[in-house]
Order: C-alpha cells, then structure tokens, then sequence
C-alpha cells in the first residue's frame, strides 16, 4: 500500500541536570566545587532510506521520542551525552511544523540526515559557577527540556521524468512499456491511484521515470486528489505529456491537452515551465492517426519549441523514439539544485535570552519571552543560591527594571515561563 502523507509526533530528550558537589579528600580540607555538567539530550533526526518507498510505516507507529543525556557527577564527571532517535524515511520525504506550516527539513539522497527536534542542553554543574567572588556556588542547573512537536509528513517522489495526462492516457501502459514496472491496467477512469516507478534504459544512458494518475479538471484544487499527485512531479526535470487521441467518450483530444495544460499551470510550483515532450498516444485505434497528425500540426504552430511523437504504448510504436527524446531532453536541461545542508527551519535554535515583554494581566504580572522561560526552567526553584542567582540574571537582562517600571510591589505575584514567583527586591 502506498501512503504519501502522515502526521507524527516527536519529542526530543532533556538535557541531564548538573551536579552539586564539592572535593572531599584527605588533606584538602575545603576543596573546591567539582559537580560536573549533565549530557545533552538525544535529538530526532530524519534519515533518508533508499529501500523504502512509502509512508505505511509510521500508520502504525506514529510516536518517537529520544532519551534524555545523563546527570552530571562530582569529580568533575559530566554526564553522557544520549542517542539520537533516527527516523528512516524514503528519499524525497519534506518534514513540516503542523502547527506553524513552517518547512523543517527535506531529505532527498540515501543516508541524508535531518533533525526535527534538538535534543536540551545538559545543565552545568557547580563547578561551572565558581569564580573570584562565588568560589562555593551550592547550586547547579537544571537540564533543558526535549522539544516536542508535532509533524507532517510529505513524501515527493523522485524521478526524472514525470507523466502527466488525462486517466486512460495510456500513462500505465507506455511506462510498462518501456521500463519493469508493472502497474495495474484498465479499461476505466483512474485505474492508477498511485505513483509508479520505472527504470529506463537508452543506450548506455538510464533515468527515472513516475506514472501520475490521471489528472482532471479542478486536480490544482484537489479535486479527484489530484494537489497530492502534483506534487510528485514537482521534483521531476522534464514531463511526458500523453494525449489520448481516440478518446471513448468522444471528447476532443487537442482541448483534453489544453485541460491538463492548465492544471499544471494553476497549480504553479513551476510545472507550467518544464521542459517538456508531448507524445500523441494510441496510434493503434481507428481514426487515432488522423487526429494527431492535426494535433502535431496545430502543435508545431502554438508552441514550437515542444518535440512532439505519435506513438502507441500498446503495440510498441514510437515509444523508443520517445524513450532517447526524454533522453536528450534530460542531457539538455541542468539538474535541480540540493537543498541546502542545513535544515530549512531549525527548531529551538539556541539565541540567548532574546526579546521578551511584561505586562499586567488579571492584577498579575507576566513576563513573556522564549529566553527567560528558559532560564527559569533550568533554575532549582527549590534552592536558595540557585534563587539568588536568577535574580541576579533577571537584574542584567533588566526583567526587573522592567517590572518596577510596571509598578510592581513588594511581594506581588509575577509570573515567568508559568511559574508563578513572589517578588522581592532583594532576596
């Protein structure tokens, strides 16, 4: 079963907290902070597998989290740092944020790698806190949390050339034709309803060709799902556009081109401007040559610069001529750029403490801000040095300037990364 679209959730590990600890040995008696930092929890990254060809796997497991790094130690012993969890995907898989739309990742060539979620920080150990002034800190960090989001995942395939057409285009039966592809073949409207894969050999040359399924007036807006089938092609170089020319139900070949024409165009993407190669189909059936010969010549006048061949899939006709024209055609136009190595949105990139606001909601005071949740969430709440020291680093990004520029009293309620908190000038 081919499944081309599927959402899953992912969460990436915590961060291992930092150690509290200080030297105890014989003949040092005061030694110095030794608590080591903890390790970095396990990020979820995509891996692109070139034996998979669907998205059935994750129907039946849809949620993956890594572990989460191990604590710190005293001796100065930091924590390891945990396993990434790796999420094989076929070649051609687009991760995206489900709750913001935004692009995550693409994989496109066997053994790509991609994270989806990073893995926390490790919280640093005492150690880390000493200096000339704090030369006994009995406070360490906290661990960051995991990430946890949910993702969409979309699988476009990969080829060379793409086939686009009406249904019963004779698309299934031209790539059966010419590659070992054995896709299901019918006397009936959408007989295809999956993408199929074929290797194509010509000469010493060999390419990739994906049979669509046929596409109808309206596929740009999903109409009979034809925006899911699109998007296949939008990675292809070149298309094969086969135009049945002894339709059954009569209709006109040359206005069926233009119909698909259209739908490739509306759908945008840049499937308008590939090049491309029109081959005129079903040269077998009564009547067939005729219309194509007036389709190629009305062809040749509106749009010259497109190769056109009569062919018939079903008897062999013209379909190598076709097969070394994609070829040629291939040679000629420069392959699509790599996406970059980085990943296209990298989610929870690390930027300090960045921008934040308070302001007063329900007589409580809320400060709001990607950084300062963090740095509270890696705060011991639960110690009064480590308190001390959240203080201290409210004062310098000036939260606490901010807050009696609010007004705020002695005592009052202030909220920060959801902990409520008391206020107090000087703790």
């Amino acid at each position: 079963m081919f499944l081309d679209e599927v959402e899953i959730e992912v969460t990436s590990g915590a961060g291992g907290n930092g150690a509290v600890s200080f030297r105890r040995e014989k003949h040092v008696p005061r030694g110095g902070p030794d608590g080591g930092n903890g390790g970095k929890g396990g990020d979820v990254v995509l891996v692109a597998d070139s034996g998979l060809g669907t998205l059935l796997d994750f129907r039946y497991r849809s949620r993956f989290k890594a572990e989460r790094g191990t604590d710190g130690a005293g001796g100065l012993k930091d924590g390891a740092s945990a396993a990434d969890c790796e999420i094989r995907v076929p070649c051609g898989t687009v991760a995206l944020d489900v709750e913001t739309g935004e692009r995550i990742a693409e994989v496109l060539r066997h053994g790509d790698r991609r994270v989806i979620a990073r893995g926390g920080k490790g919280g640093r150990g005492n150690a880390a806190f000493a200096d000339s002034v704090r030369q006994t800190p009995r406070f360490s960090e906290k661990g960051e949390p995991g990430q946890k989001r949910r993702v969409k995942l979309e699988l476009k395939l990969v080829a060379d050339v793409g086939i686009v057409g009406l249904p019963n285009a004779g698309k299934s039966t031209f790539i059966a034709a010419i590659s070992a592809a054995r896709p299901k073949i019918a006397d009936y409207p959408f007989t295809t309803l999956v993408p199929n894969l074929g290797v194509v050999r010509a000469g010493e040359k060999s390419f990739v060709v994906a049979d669509m399924p046929g596409l109808i007036a309206g596929a740009h807006q999903g109409v009979g799902l034809g925006d899911r089938f699109l998007r296949h092609i939008e990675r292809t170089r070149v298309l094969l556009h086969l135009v049945d020319c002894a339709p059954p139900d009569g209709s006109d070949p040359y206005e069926n081109f233009q119909t698909v024409e259209r739908e490739l165009a509306k759908y945008g993407h840049g499937l308008a401007n590939k090049p491309k190669i029109v081959g005129l189909n079903k040269l077998d059936l009564p009547g067939a040559k005729e219309t194509a010969d007036a389709i190629a010549r009305r062809l040749a006048a509106e749009q010259p610069e497109t190769p056109c061949f009569l062919l018939s899939g079903a008897t062999g006709q013209g379909v190598q001529a076709v097969v070394f024209a994609l070829s040629d055609l291939l040679d000629r136009t420069p392959k699509q750029e790599d996406p970059q190595p980085e990943v296209v949105y990298r989610p929870g990139e690390r930027r300090g403490a960045g921008e934040w606001t308070v302001e007063r909601v329900d007589g409580e005071l809320h400060v709001r801000g990607e950084g300062v949740d963090r740095l509270v969430s890696r705060t011991d709440l639960g110690n009064y040095d480590a308190l001390q020291y959240l203080h201290r680093q409210l004062e310098k990004l000036g939260v606490l300037q901010a807050l009696r520029d609010e007004g705020v009293e002695e005592g009052e309620t202030v909220v920060i990364g959801g902990v409520q908190m008391e206020y107090v000038e000087k703790p």
